[in-house]
């Protein structure tokens, strides 16, 4: 059974942060539940999320949801081990709404490290902006 691969010892990093204001629009936002906060990207091409697991895992989905207008319309998931360098596990397509996407990966190989590229922006300068993400799974070893 899947269940969520996002823990207090997952580290995570950020393409960026709307004005470099981590405060009110932090990557924190992205796992912390509450649907008024959200993580806000600065503009720009190829926004990003990196995580870090602190053991092996293999991913089953991807849940992410987007405020309407700063959504990705192509989105890549990468992965690699511990030592490695990042391939390409998938490609998904949200669509530009507020509503909680879901995006199952299919055959994804046990990986330490995840990062999600948010390709082409709905919104005209780049910004993503995202409420909630979780990536669900099952710790590998």
């Amino acid at each position: 059974m899947a269940s969520s691969l996002v823990c207090s010892e997952t580290q995570s990093r950020v393409s960026s942060v709307l004005n470099r204001d981590a405060k009110q629009y932090g990557k924190k936002y992205l796992f912390d539940g509450n649907e008024e906060t959200c993580w806000n990207s600065d503009q720009g091409e190829y926004q990003w999320v990196y995580l870090d697991f602190p053991q092996p895992v293999k991913v089953s989905e991807l849940k992410v949801q987007f405020q309407g207008g700063f959504s990705a319309k192509t989105c890549r998931l990468e992965g690699c081990p511990k030592t490695g360098d990042l391939k390409v596990i998938g490609h998904f397509y949200p669509e530009d709404n507020n509503s909680l996407q879901s995006f199952p990966i299919q055959e994804a190989p046990s990986v330490d490290k995840v990062k999600i590229i948010f390709e082409n922006s709905a919104d005209f300068f780049g910004r993503i902006v995202v409420y909630s993400l979780d990536i669900l799974g099952e710790k590998t070893s």
